[in-house]
């Protein structure tokens, strides 16, 4: 017995969807199928996914939320554009008295060992200090300062780094304001955490003096960018390769400068290293140089800046040296600096491409210093948390802090053209999974018992009309 086809239609026949379709036709029966096939696919696989992330996310979206002109923040962004621009951070905050630095200090350098800040060096505005501080860190913020091993001579403007277990405190300037080529030395201890003492490096002796050098580390061992050697900014760029055991070696030269730079802020982001403002013999600048980073394929350029480029990136909208700057999530920040007149106060950040050029760099007046500006101050990022301590204000050299969010949070309600962000109840942890997955299948679940019902009442037009009726009976009642 072979079953009747689906005809084109013809005249008298029925027509469906206000008379556009023949009820009987391909058309009509191919607008059916794809109905329920989005219904099925929005049962049993949209909605569960979505239950589960109402359990373990913050918000959810519903449909499609592409263009959201309402939006609503949370108030813990305070002043922040809603929704945050990518790479903003909440406004920063001065830190209590109770956590300002032993001494004034300018200049000088901060790393994270672990869960401890270390303070070094610096200058208290005359002359440079070999002193250092430590501070515990816990819950985004730290504790006070207390003494720490201090250096074998006093360094301001020097470029400092933790690899490995070791912090590197390199060049910088001493007591009289000259800059030296020497390296200090401290090695974490592996079973107390606790740091060593400060000991000149022989083996890693500048190739000549420089301060106010930026560094930082790649895949194969230290970078050395520029500085000053007493004469001028330098366009120098050194590399120390760590072995197997994270061990240094001897500098060697590696790709120049375009030009002579000092008391620049750098990061690496991907495959490039950003130079970005710092003074060229002229005074501050607002140059943004990238670096490329050779990659495995070259084994002798692995890990080692093989080229410089000016240009295919923007440069900062001004000149600043002496600024506070860091890398975090993919985006370079700058906060205060001097333009050569004063200490300023702007915070400008800029996201690299994965080609490394900058589309534009960016500014809030919500992010920036909540009093005077700040030049020479250290910067240092550790979760969440942005930190810059010290640095020269209007006054002089301070001892005070001041911390950022570098986490806004995202709307918690949006309404789009074709879909919404709503709240969710985020239960974090493991017990927020497990409940995360119970709501998916309860709700997949349901949705199954569902299309059952339904295909029971497509197979059964008869007694689905006699149970209707009924129903619209007893409402009448």
């Amino acid at each position: 017995m072979t079953g009747q086809a689906l005809d084109a239609g013809g005249a008298g026949r029925k027509r469906a969807f206000f008379g556009l379709f023949e009820a009987d036709g391909w058309s009509w029966a191919s607008v059916k199928a794809v109905f329920w096939f989005v219904v099925i696919v929005l049962l049993l696989g949209y909605l569960p996914d979505r239950a589960y992330y109402f359990t373990v996310f913050p918000t959810i979206d519903l449909g499609v939320n592409v263009v959201s002109p309402i939006n609503f923040c949370p108030p813990s962004n305070r002043t922040l554009p809603c929704p945050v621009p990518p790479g903003a951070v909440v406004p920063w905050d001065p830190a209590p008295a109770e956590l300002d630095l032993p001494q004034a200090r300018t200049d000088g350098s901060i790393v994270q060992s672990g869960t401890k800040l270390i303070y070094i060096g610096g200058s208290d505005g005359t002359a440079a200090s070999g002193t250092t501080f430590v501070a515990s860190l816990f819950g985004g913020t730290f504790g006070p300062w207390k003494a720490g091993p201090d250096l074998p001579a006093p360094r301001a403007g020097a470029a400092t780094i933790f690899l490995s277990g070791s912090i590197y405190v390199i060049g910088g300037r001493d007591a009289s304001g000259k800059p030296t080529d020497t390296v200090f030395v401290s090695t974490q201890d592996a079973a107390t955490g606790e740091l060593g003492a400060f000991k000149a490096s022989d083996a890693l002796k500048l190739p000549e003096a420089r301060a106010g050098a930026a560094v930082v580390s790649t895949a194969s061992g230290l970078e050395l960018i520029g500085g000053d050697n007493g004469t001028g900014p330098q366009p120098t760029v050194w590399h120390s390769a760590a072995d197997t055991k994270g061990a240094l070696g001897a500098w060697a030269a590696d790709a120049a400068l375009p030009t002579g730079i000092a008391d620049a802020s750098a990061g690496l982001v991907g495959d490039y290293v950003f130079l970005y403002g710092g003074r060229d013999p002229n005074g501050p600048v607002g140059l943004v140089l990238r670096g490329s980073v050779g990659g495995s394929k070259d084994a002798a350029a692995n890990g080692r800046l093989v080229s410089w480029a000016i240009g295919g990136h923007e440069n900062l909208p001004v000149a600043r040296t002496r600024a506070a700057g860091f890398v975090a999530n993919g985006t370079l920040y700058l906060l205060g600096g001097t333009d050569g007149t004063a200490p300023r106060g702007e915070l400008y950040w800029a996201v690299p491409d994965a080609n490394g050029n900058i589309a534009e760099w960016s500014h809030l007046a919500a992010t920036d210093l909540p009093a005077s500006g700040l030049a020479g101050g250290a910067a240092v990022t550790s979760g969440s948390q942005a930190f810059v301590i010290g640095g020269t204000a209007a006054d002089g050299a301070t001892r005070t802090s001041v911390r950022a969010n570098l986490a806004p949070q995202p709307p918690f309600f949006q309404l789009g053209l074709l879909g919404a962000t709503i709240p969710a109840l985020k239960i974090d942890g493991e017990i927020g999974q497990q409940l995360g997955y119970l709501n998916a299948s309860a709700v997949g679940g349901l949705d199954f018992a569902l299309l059952l019902l339904v295909g029971w009442a497509f197979a059964h037009p008869a007694r689905t009309r006699e149970i209707l009726g009924r129903v619209r009976r007893r409402r009448r009642r």
